[in-house]
């Protein structure tokens, strides 16, 4: 039963976070899954994209956060099969 409150709680926790477009640390910690010290490793060695307004605090935008997440896509076998089908009947053709 502990269980189920905790994951509703979480439920509803993303879905209100889903509605900002700007995050605080904890907040995007909650959204990403990411731990707060892996969090702070990664805006420290500026690998993701954030906001300092008052040399303090820091903030996030989702929508670009949603874009880094997504970046370096690792293409799946089946899209590697096709490219090199297009990439030999391309070759064949200039032949």
């Amino acid at each position: 039963m502990k269980k189920e409150v905790l994951t509703v709680e979480e439920y509803l926790q993303k879905q209100q976070l889903m509605g900002k477009e700007i995050l605080n640390p904890a907040e995007l910690c909650t959204y990403t899954g990411f731990s707060k010290s892996y969090l702070y490793k990664l805006t420290h060695r500026r690998e993701i994209p954030f906001y300092c307004p008052q040399g303090k605090l820091i903030f996030f935008k989702r929508s670009e956060i949603e874009l880094w997440l997504l970046k370096n896509k690792r293409k799946s076998k089946s899209e590697i099969e096709t490219e090199s089908q297009n990439y030999l009947a391309t070759k064949k053709n200039k032949k």
